[in-house]
């Protein structure tokens, strides 16, 4: 093995992607794609934040991938949290988990809904994450004596996680999009860091793109390129020049608009992309293509690429826009004002309308509007769906949006929450369990339907201790979970901490509960439904995290075609 500074003096003559070990302080060669260099596309965002980096990054996957070039795709998330586990949907949206159970930002959904692979743990670096594997090497001596500081010792863990992508996935291409702002002091780290890597590996391997917005001032109708001057300004005072600048607005850009960002930039004009706002966000790969982005991006990594594919792609967009006939449903919940908070089943919604050629009209339903018993939001809907949350606010509204589809024959779709709505307000309707709840709502309530396994009693950290990621679930022959899926075991996706409380398993089933999917090892019970209604079924597990453009979830097509069924009365 080298040591750290030999290798920094000899790494690109002697190979040129890295890997910095965390546990010695050494550099470990990524070796297995020997003549093959993995190239970087770093994705920065500037003028304001939200402005689409995830999407765009995600795009320019599917149009690499629609070309046969291997992907994968990482966020880099200045905030101090070691994950997004313990976050507001208020501050970031929804919480997307992936398979190793990972608790991630919602980003990581847009990038596996576009390239359809599922991504691990290593997809998502915080600088939570960054700072507490140096602080633990230092701790255990690793730095022998060193001044641990930002350069080299933070920078090197940022550029060791970034290979660790390229490591474990083997893509020929890597695409890195680096959360908040350009110029915000948290970030600082990071884009140093992915300024050293094109030394590091190569200007030839590495490209930078730029993603801002075009302001419109109301009074004139201008669109305002200035902003988007200063933010490249900054961008270059760190070191970086953007090879391409996607341009977001709300209205069409005039080739003059190019020209000026070109010239004023120093970007080619045709690295100008113009990324106007679509109506659905599948849209934008077909408008960076048509853009000629893909083409540039291969012709700048010198990549040996087959003919772009996009036609699948295309008729999915085209469903998704000109529907044969729309449904609506209802999705009840806590944070409606902010639908970013429930961004996959949104999005998973969407997947299963576009299979069935159907728009679907969602009416946002704030849970805490039905708790006095008001029916009147639910007026109408063919279907409705209780997501998933935690805390007691709007809970009785959700059991109450379960009644309610029980009681009228409306299709419901309940997600790990809306399971436990559904039991609970089976329990105290059917069953006649007076005061029945969870012990996360009501810990003195009488008959606990929904409570803490007993290795959970004992926990004390929030953060990554729930039941999270993917297990397994067996499917009861003969239950609709079963019809839906076609097949007797799946495996889905977790994020929670109270489970079915088995003692009251035998009296809910006698009255016409169904227990349809279940986790074997502890008999745990993973999908519920109801044997006499039309279509009333929900999961302990998230099915939204794993529906597809291209392969929507099966439980949201079975779903979306009892509601159709149901509009067509």
């Amino acid at each position: 093995m080298y040591n750290r500074r030999l290798l920094r003096r000899f790494k690109r003559a002697i190979i040129p992607s890295v890997l910095i070990s965390r546990e010695t302080g050494e550099c470990a060669l990524h070796e297995e794609r020997m003549g093959s260099v993995t190239k970087f596309i770093f994705c920065t965002g500037g003028v304001v934040s939200s402005v689409g980096k995830g999407v765009a990054a995600a795009s320019i996957a599917r149009i690499l991938k629609s070309r046969g070039i291997s992907v994968s795709i990482q966020k880099l998330d200045p905030y101090l949290n070691v994950d997004a586990g313990t976050m507001s949907p208020y501050q970031h949206g929804e919480v997307f988990v992936t398979e190793d159970g990972s608790e991630t930002d919602l980003d990581l959904g847009h990038y596996e809904r576009f390239i359809d692979e599922n991504l691990t743990s290593s997809s998502n670096v915080t600088t939570g994450q960054v700072y507490s594997a140096v602080i633990a090497s230092e701790r255990r001596g690793d730095y022998l004596g060193s001044t641990v500081q930002i350069i080299p010792h933070i920078t090197d863990e940022i550029k060791r996680r970034v290979h660790q992508v390229a490591h474990e996935s083997g893509a020929e291409v890597v695409i890195v999009e680096v959360g908040g702002t350009v110029g915000d002091i948290e970030g600082l780290p990071f884009i140093e860091a992915l300024r050293q890597i094109r030394s590091d590996i190569g200007r030839e391997n590495v490209l930078y793109g730029h993603v801002t917005l075009l302001p419109r001032l109301a009074v004139t109708g201008e669109l305002k390129t200035k902003p988007t001057q200063h933010s490249v300004k900054e961008l270059r005072g760190m070191g970086i020049q953007p090879d391409f600048i996607l341009l977001r607005s709300d209205t069409y850009l005039s080739d003059g608009i190019r020209a000026k960002v070109s010239l004023f930039c120093d970007v080619d004009e045709s690295a100008v992309v113009p990324l106007v706002s679509a109506s659905t966000m599948y849209e934008v790969p077909l408008i960076m293509e048509n853009a000629g982005l893909g083409d540039l991006i291969v012709e700048r990594f010198g990549l040996s690429a087959a003919k772009p594919n996009l036609e699948q792609w295309r008729k999915i967009v085209e469903r998704i826009k000109n529907p044969a006939r729309q449904v609506q449903i209802a999705l009840v919940g806590k944070y409606v004002e902010l639908v970013d908070a429930y961004m996959s089943v949104r999005e998973a919604l969407y997947h299963a309308g576009a299979h069935h050629d159907v728009g679907v009209d969602i009416r946002w339903v704030e849970s805490d509007l039905l708790e006095g018993g008001e029916s009147d939001p639910l007026a109408g809907v063919d279907g409705i769906v209780v997501p998933g949350g935690f805390g007691y606010r709007g809970v009785e509204g959700k059991i109450q949006a379960a009644q309610h589809a029980r009681e009228h024959g409306i299709p419901y779709l309940g997600l790990c929450l809306g399971l436990q709505m559904m039991v609970i307000e089976f329990a105290r309707s059917v069953a006649g369990l007076e005061g029945a709840n969870s012990t996360e709502f009501d810990p003195q309530t009488p008959h606990p339907l929904i409570d803490f396994l007993p290795e959970q009693r004992q926990v004390f950290d929030k953060g990554g201790t729930m039941r999270l990621g993917s297990y397994p679930c067996h499917l009861v022959p003969g239950t609709r979970a079963r019809e839906a899926y076609g097949q007797e075991e799946v495996r889905e996706r977790h994020r929670h901490r109270f489970e079915f409380n088995n003692q009251y398993r035998q009296n809910l089933t006698s009255k016409g509960l169904a227990v349809s999917g279940v986790l074997e090892e502890g008999d745990l019970v993973e999908i519920v439904e109801l044997e006499d209604h039309p279509w009333m079924l929900a999961t302990q597990f998230h099915p939204e995290f794993k529906s597809r453009p291209n392969r929507p979830h099966p439980l949201f097509c079975a779903f979306l075609s009892a509601a159709i069924g149901r509009s067509g009365k």
